[in-house]
């Protein structure tokens, strides 16, 4: 068998899906000609698929470390089973196929722009260095990317973690303007709600929503500690408390905060947000969901069952130039950073 750029040659089983779609994948170390090895150094778990593991095993980070071991060692990725998500990585590059085009050398410390969901990960340390009480995730291991991977090399500027912790979410700030200043170049300036604004990506959202031209930023957060992070971020106009997963609630904070949003944007890592979300949007406007929480089937009958005439985005992390991007962001937005050091700091990773 060949290797494909796409991976099929490390699928597992069931036989003929992609890798992301893979039960188990295989992840020794040994190169085909066009993929790398990276020495990896730290896992950034999605938000929710780290929520769902911690609640799952009543808050116990030992409990939390076993269940990331058994999934990787099982299925040969990081990929949560009830949630569907995985994360990203930084490592360093080991090695480089010769058949390689994604512009990396061995010593070059880069960070995967591509799922765990997708990539092959072996983990040999037993993750020894991690409480499981965070989402950022100390480890030894390799892992292997295909030619259709994507990777960056992390700035020499920024410590590793809050690369990581930016290039987790790159893609959001990258579509959220994107959409914004297609309204723009149509003569209209939209009311952009962000809801979960204060987190990693609902912050750089905002950041990007008011960039590109926003009309006005919304920022919306469930509780008071948030709100007062986010007001003294000062990346938003107006920053409201509402439960996501109450509909009523969320369009009625929105709209007393000068909505209906022409475009609301998901960032929040619990189920249940989708219907409040269409509900808080305006006729004709957009829900851009960054969420791996989001139910779609839920998006999609909730609009209809609302007759609410929306455009429905789903983020998939990748816009081209989104890691730039976000890392400008961060760089020349003095709330942004504060948020992201803040919240590193609150995770002891300081």
């Amino acid at each position: 068998m060949s290797s494909s750029p796409v991976g099929l040659h490390r699928v597992i089983e069931p036989a003929g899906v992609l890798p992301q779609a893979a039960a188990r994948l295989d992840a020794h170390p040994e190169l085909w000609p066009d993929e790398i090895r990276i020495s990896v150094e730290r896992l950034n778990l999605d938000a929710a698929s780290y929520r769902q593991l911690d609640e799952a095993h009543g808050h116990d980070g030992e409990a939390v470390r076993r269940a990331v071991l058994e999934i990787v060692a099982a299925r040969g990725k990081m990929q949560n089973p009830v949630t569907g998500s995985g994360g990203m990585l930084v490592g360093v590059v080991d090695e480089v196929g010769p058949e390689s085009p994604l512009g990396v050398k061995p010593g070059d410390r880069v960070a995967t722009l591509v799922s765990l969901t997708l990539t092959p990960l072996r983990i040999t340390d037993g993750l020894r260095r991690w409480d499981g009480r965070s989402e950022q995730v100390p480890a030894e291991g390799h892992a292997i990317l295909f030619a259709r991977s994507i990777v960056a090399k992390l700035p020499d500027d920024l410590v590793p973690e809050l690369s990581l912790a930016v290039m987790d979410v790159c893609g959001a700030p990258a579509l959220t303007a994107r959409v914004v200043r297609e309204y723009v170049d149509k003569g209209t300036k939209p009311v952009v709600s962000v809801i979960g604004g204060a987190g990693k990506s609902g912050s750089l959202a905002l950041a990007a929503a008011r960039r590109s031209g926003a009309a006005r930023t919304i920022g919306i957060v469930p509780v008071e500690v948030e709100r007062e992070r986010l007001e003294a971020a000062g990346l938003a106009d107006v920053v409201a408390l509402a439960d996501a997963r109450d509909p009523v609630a969320l369009a009625t904070a929105v709209e007393e905060s000068g909505g209906p949003a022409d475009i609301t944007v998901v960032c929040v890592d619990v189920p249940g947000c989708e219907h409040g979300a269409v509900l808080a949007t305006a006729s004709g406007g957009t829900v851009i969901f960054f969420s791996m929480a989001t139910s779609f089937s839920a998006a999609a009958l909730g609009a209809e069952g609302l007759a609410a005439d929306v455009t429905m985005l789903v983020g998939n992390g990748y816009v081209p130039g989104h890691a730039d991007y976000a890392l400008e962001l961060l760089r020349s937005e003095p709330g942004v950073r504060r948020l992201f050091e803040g919240r590193l700091k609150a995770e002891g990773q300081d």
